[in-house]
């Protein structure tokens, strides 16, 4: 029997491989590059998170979450040969892994018994390191890195709204909710508003 998480997780895996497809798609590449990218996104960062953790690769120990990817990069390519999708899509997609693959992350580090700074800092790699990963094999400038994106900053705010929430007292699934929509509406405002973080820069030489 699949459990709710299981179903979240597999939601979040199709979320990221739709967004995978759009970026190789909006760079023109062929199938198997819209594939490889997808896939990359889809599973890149809980690859990591899993390899960090010394546990067995989600998608390797459930093949269910590769054909998840599989599925949604499928859907997306057949769906862009009759229609245009929406720039809005892509940033959508993309706002929803990141709160669906980031609370797991932290969720599945607190299980394993570490502490809440640990679970954060999964939550960040399980979140953005698909999309980090995509962005270095379209030769662009990894969207983490962007000047003043609100982007890691929104998942390192929900997952430590769980991880707070849980320290609390607060139901697990409760707790895991609050932050994927804080993570989700963090991401969301960040695109129509454009919120940005402050730029350091350095003073000018004197000459």
């Amino acid at each position: 029997m699949t459990s709710l998480g299981q179903w979240l997780d597999l939601v979040g895996v199709a979320a990221n491989a739709v967004a995978g497809a759009l970026v190789a798609g909006r760079r023109q590449f062929d199938w198997l590059g819209v594939a490889v990218i997808a896939g990359v996104t889809a599973i890149g960062g809980g690859t990591v998170r899993d390899l960090l953790l010394d546990r067995p690769v989600f998608w390797i120990a459930n093949p269910a979450y590769l054909q998840a990817a599989l599925a949604a990069t499928a859907f997306t390519l057949l769906y862009a040969r009759t229609r245009r999708i929406p720039e809005r899509v892509l940033e959508s997609a993309d706002a929803l892994g990141l709160a669906l693959f980031g609370i797991a992350g932290a969720r599945i580090a607190l299980d394993l018994g570490h502490d809440g700074l640990i679970a954060v800092v999964m939550g960040v790699i399980t979140g953005s390191f698909g999309g980090l990963l995509r962005d270095v094999l379209c030769n662009d400038i990894p969207m983490i890195f962007r000047q003043g994106q609100f982007y890691a900053t929104a998942i390192i705010l929900g997952c430590s709204l769980y991880v707070g929430l849980i320290a609390l007292g607060l139901a697990n699934d409760l707790a895991a909710g609050a932050g994927m929509l804080a993570i989700l509406g963090l991401r969301v405002a960040a695109v129509i508003w454009n919120l940005r973080l402050p730029i350091f820069r350095l003073p000018p030489e004197e000459p």
